[in-house]
């Protein structure tokens, strides 16, 4: 039986051929954030995404911040059409088959399918998802109404199949996606049974991931992946720090004891000593000691006990892998300087909504459109960034083009070129736009040497069917004003 027959089967309900190794024990994934990734002919996704979830993205203000930036900006897109005529795109445009990301569930908009997309996408390198029905039918076979459904990424299993039955052949391709819920004993449903898996197919399933992971063919990979370390080094940082309070919020301390002092004596004592002196409550109070011992701070002050510099550099790290300036996340080594001064500013924005956040719309444009019919040949899903604020400098930007574009059609029309050549030529940047079109006229008046204005049509003009013969003004009569020979003004000149 070959690898599309048994999918087959397994779609009808057979179970047998697809047995799930145990590669996703939730109780490992907080010891180990990476594990290898190709096993038999199903790529897996890195079971890292339970650990990412509750030690960077629940425990890492720098990495929550980042995320939500990233969520804020990035679900304020909308979707609409384009479709591309002689190579250029064309105007957006709407259908209602875009109904479904506008309102992809029930009290779902499309700013909520984006920050899913968004923070699943961060945490596990890949977000999937697919439709159903009020009748529970899932992908191709969904009727009616249908909403978007999410598909736990490390639930899913991806398919590989090549000719030769060898998953890394040169030929191997994803043939489709096995979702199979992992629950434990006590998060069983009521039913008392395991939910089944379910098997789809490529073109039933939102695959979306943005970053690919180069140590496969067909996943992708979180962002978090190289900031690991950071994110363990801020918290380290941070967990120091509270250790200081922890400590009496002082100096830590070194104390000897005489040697005379019997260890029963020097348990008792350091004993009584935790209790009367660890704790923020206990700091600042007089310290007294008796039997010859002796106090050595280990520290001196609270500057020795600063991690900023320690934690700026992890900051600055967290958002670099998250493709989000640290000036434009707030983060405090991004606050120092000129950064904050507009132009800098502005440009930081400028570069983050070019490098991070148009590349991560385009790609989910292509990973959705698996979901929709196309209204027309040719039609692709893209995105209007039109009316995000956080673009609104690149609008006054736009705003400039648009000027310089004004000025340039202007003088082309003066130049003697056809108004729609000169239109298009400035839409395409195709300089072959205006070869044949201009009208042989170079004058500011665009008309010919000795000519007459043209003059429309007069349909009432029967004798010359319709045509106007154009006229000059008649020239006023000559005046005889101020002529000597000419005494009254009259035009009349004295016979000689």
């Amino acid at each position: 039986m070959g690898l599309l027959d048994r999918m087959s089967s397994r779609r009808g309900g057979e179970r047998k051929a697809w047995s799930q190794p145990p590669l996703w024990a939730v109780d490992g994934l907080h010891d180990s954030m990476f594990t290898t990734g190709l096993t038999s002919d199903r790529e897996r996704i890195e079971p890292n995404f339970p650990a990412y979830i509750e030690n960077a993205f629940k425990a890492s203000p720098s990495v929550f911040a980042a995320i939500r930036f990233r969520m804020a900006v990035l679900s304020e897109a909308r979707f609409q059409w384009r479709v591309f005529r002689k190579g250029r795109p064309g105007e957006l445009f709407g259908s209602p088959e875009l109904r479904l990301l506008e309102q992809p569930w029930p009290g779902g908009t499309t700013g909520d399918l984006l920050t899913r997309m968004e923070v699943v996408s961060s945490l596990a390198g890949n977000y999937f998802a697919t439709v159903a029905d009020e009748q529970g039918r899932l992908g191709n076979a969904a009727r009616g109404t249908r909403r978007i459904v999410h598909m736990r990424p490390d639930w899913v299993s991806m398919v590989i199949d090549s000719k030769s039955g060898d998953p890394n052949a040169l030929d191997a391709r994803v043939v489709g996606y096995l979702y199979e819920p992992i629950t434990s004993n006590a998060n069983l449903p009521l039913s008392g049974t395991k939910p089944p898996a379910v098997l789809l197919m490529p073109d039933e399933v939102v695959h979306f991931a943005p970053i690919p992971d180069p140590a496969a063919r067909f996943r992708g990979m979180s962002w978090l992946t190289p900031a690991v370390e950071e994110v363990r080094a801020d918290k380290a940082a941070t967990m120091h720090q509270g250790k200081f309070f922890t400590n009496g919020a002082s100096p830590h301390l070194a104390i000897t004891l005489s040697e005379a002092v019997s260890p029963e004596d020097f348990q008792r004592y350091v004993t009584a000593f935790k209790a009367a002196h660890e704790g923020v409550d206990k700091a600042g109070k007089t310290l007294f000691l008796a039997g010859g011992a002796d106090v050595r701070p280990l520290s001196s002050n609270f500057r020795e006990m600063d991690f900023r510099s320690l934690k700026q550099l992890s900051e600055t790290r967290v958002a670099m892998a998250a493709g989000v300036h640290p000036t434009v996340l707030g983060m405090s080594e991004g606050l120092q300087g000129s950064s904050l001064n507009a132009g800098n500013f502005n440009s930081a924005a400028r570069l983050t909504a070019n490098t991070t956040l148009r590349p991560w719309w385009r790609n989910a444009c292509a990973s959705l459109q698996v979901l929709l019919k196309t209204p027309s040949e040719g039609a692709e899903l893209w995105y209007d960034d039109s009316a995000i604020s956080f673009l609104y400098d690149d609008a006054s930007d736009l705003a400039d083009i648009r000027q310089k574009n004004a000025i340039a059609l202007r003088q082309l029309l003066d130049a003697g070129y056809e108004p729609d050549a000169a239109t298009e030529y400035l839409r395409t940047d195709d300089l072959g736009q205006l070869i044949g079109q201009h009208s042989g006229l170079f004058s500011v008046q665009l008309q010919p040497p000795g000519g007459y204005p043209t003059v429309p049509p007069d349909p009432d003009d029967a004798d010359t069917g319709g045509r106007r013969t154009p006229r000059l003004p008649e020239p006023d009569p000559p005046s005889s004003a101020g002529n000597p020979r000419d005494g009254d003004g009259d035009g009349i000149y004295p016979e000689t």
